[in-house]
């Protein structure tokens, strides 16, 4: 009988536990785990927005940068971390693109993680090198179309979101542009100075100074809407291309079974943090614009995101370097 007493407080015990780790959530430091190394977009966002949530949660929130295997090495970290609320990643579209890209991965985007929100997001610009004769998306299709794989276009390396950007935007408008990855966002855009590439997709802070320069040339955003930053520039939409809308978002998961009162803790704090006037104005100023969605909007995009990526994947036979 006491055997059988005890087997049912051990057990109630256990079923409190995740009630009781929500209630003091969080009592220790938080690691928010970046796939690249210091200095890009994602690590970045993660600087902008670590202050914020150690001010918002009472709990230091430390940047850890794991890189390798196009953030695989953070993904499959975090993924088999405890699922308390201390380890976190913070990534873009790299993680569902990854299910496609890599012939297996030691991680499931949708079902190892819970999507917590996504901080911010910033639009490709379809950029192109001053001397090609095109100033909007109908003069580049033209040159593309009277000669076909004579254009190229640069990224940071194959199954990056830039190459998948590209391969949507050739797929979509059934263009010949010959891809050439580079290793690494600094190299593509030095190709794309020089004149070495024809064309580039690139985030607003890449290529700015060197539009404001003349060295380059805006043609199209693929984001939902036009930059404040870039008014100028049309939407591929509004250009006449439809179907490659790619925004780079940087969203924050958790590893899959957290408990909701935790999940909800720490989207709040995102979400506060976006829309905190200091953060807004910098996101802003780097070209990006604040988000903050919930936890089901969030996964509602991670589940439409593996999917298109999946098909951008197998049609374009992209592969990693």
């Amino acid at each position: 009988m006491k055997t059988l007493a005890s087997s049912i407080l051990a057990l109630a015990l256990l079923n409190g536990a995740p009630a009781a780790l929500a209630q003091s959530y969080p009592n220790k430091p938080i690691r928010l785990v970046v796939g690249f190394t210091p200095g890009g977009g994602v690590d970045i966002n993660a600087r902008l927005l670590g202050p914020k949530l150690t001010e918002y949660l009472g709990q230091q929130v430390i940047v850890d940068n794991r890189p390798g295997a196009g953030t695989n090495i953070a993904n499959e970290h975090v993924a088999k971390s405890a699922a308390d609320g201390y380890t976190l990643l913070i990534n873009t579209a790299a993680l569902a693109i990854n299910m496609s890209l890599y012939k297996k991965v030691p991680f499931d985007a949708l079902r190892d993680f819970a999507p917590v929100s996504v901080f911010s997001q910033s639009p490709n610009i379809l950029v192109v090198h001053a001397s090609v004769p095109a100033k909007n998306v109908k003069d580049l299709l033209a040159l593309a179309r009277a000669k076909p794989g004579a254009l190229n276009y640069s990224s940071a390396g194959s199954g990056t979101t830039q190459h998948l950007t590209g391969e949507l935007f050739k797929l979509r408008t059934k263009t010949d542009i010959v891809h050439v990855p580079y290793k690494g966002s600094a190299p593509s855009m030095t190709a794309l100075i020089s004149g070495e590439a024809s064309l580039s997709f690139a985030n607003i802070p890449a290529i700015f100074n060197h539009v404001k320069s003349g060295r380059l040339r805006p043609l199209a955003n693929a984001g939902l809407k036009r930059s404040e930053l870039m008014p100028e520039v049309p939407t591929m939409k509004e250009s006449g291309v439809n179907g490659v809308e790619v925004v780079v978002w940087y969203g924050v998961l958790a590893p899959a079974n957290t408990p909701r009162e935790v999940i909800n803790a720490l989207s709040g704090a995102i979400r506060k943090a976006a829309q905190s006037p200091d953060i807004k104005k910098r996101l802003v100023d780097q070209g990006a614009e604040p988000v903050g969605n919930t936890p089901e909007e969030f996964s509602k995009l991670m589940r439409e995101e593996v999917t298109r990526w999946a098909e951008v994947v197998k049609v374009s036979g992209a592969k990693v370097d």
